[in-house]
């Protein structure tokens, strides 16, 4: 008899646990402005099933890495998609983007595909909230550039965004990372390389226009730039959250550093929401 029960307890629990955790779908969305599907893992919390609609938090993978790196190298996004109550979609950004609209190579346009295809059809076929106040940007590395980037020439799509051990300033990185594939070689078009980093895009924030949270670990090969992204800001006088502790750039940091990011535009969704009802 008490195997029995522990028996059914055990079933019990699995069953629980499966019913009523997320939900990873993987999609293909089509590109209009690269005439080609886009792989996009969305996962949807536990909640998805009842009548309300969700905030979305757009997450970007790194350099040489796809749309199901974040998934499978950090499951716990999952458990956060359902303690937050949000939806996490994590769109494949092509091995070297940095997610950006390149003038060299028509394959590669990804802000635009982030910033106004992939959302539209989130919001067609999802039950989200389709405002700038119930979205947010982040990424890592790679796409720690994409979400500043991104987040700070499109503050009328997310109304926050974030980076964890970003490459926020490309310029001193010249041979690096296929950048020069992307917008060309930074001898021949130095102003492509201001118009294209994260640190040439300042002039585009007003103190308080968009939230903005920056990690990066200490031993990290991008903290320099990142320090100095967050003292530029400080003297700007632009409200920021910064983190920095001790770590390099790699998967255990990260781990860690979502649930810090994730904690931060739940917040930001929850504030919005509460001023809304005032």
């Amino acid at each position: 008899m008490k195997r029995f029960a522990l028996g059914f307890l055990f079933f019990a629990v699995l069953y629980t646990h499966s019913a009523f955790s997320a939900t990873v779908d993987t999609v293909s969305v089509f590109s209009g402005k690269m005439s080609k599907n886009i792989k996009t893992v969305v996962i949807k919390p536990q909640s998805y099933n009842n009548q309300k609609a969700f905030p979305v938090l757009y997450l970007l993978h790194g350099y040489s890495d796809d749309y199901s790196g974040w998934v499978q190298k950090a499951p716990v996004i999952k458990e956060l998609a359902d303690r937050y109550e949000m939806m996490i979609v994590c769109p494949d950004g092509g091995y070297s983007s940095w997610y950006l609209d390149s003038p060299v190579a028509d394959e590669f346009q990804f802000e635009t595909f982030v910033s106004k295809e992939l959302i539209a059809w989130v919001d067609k076929n999802y039950k989200t909230i389709p405002s700038r106040e119930a979205r947010a940007i982040t990424g890592l590395s790679m796409g720690g550039h994409g979400g500043l980037y991104l987040g700070f020439r499109h503050q009328d799509v997310f109304g926050a965004c974030g980076s964890m051990s970003g490459g926020v300033d490309i310029r001193p990185f010249p041979n690096n990372w296929d950048i020069a594939k992307r917008i060309g070689a930074q001898r021949e078009f130095p102003e492509r390389w201001e118009q294209y980093t994260v640190m040439g895009l300042l002039h585009l924030l007003t103190p308080n226009s968009t939230k903005i949270i920056i990690d990066c670990g200490t031993g990290d090969f991008f903290y320099e730039i990142n320090e100095k992204l967050h003292e530029e800001l400080l003297y700007r006088n632009i409200p920021h959250d910064y983190i920095s502790r001790p770590g390099v750039h790699n998967w255990e940091y990260w781990d860690n550093a979502i649930k810090y990011q994730v904690l931060f535009f739940s917040e930001y969704f929850g504030d919005v929401a509460q001023s809304s009802r005032r």
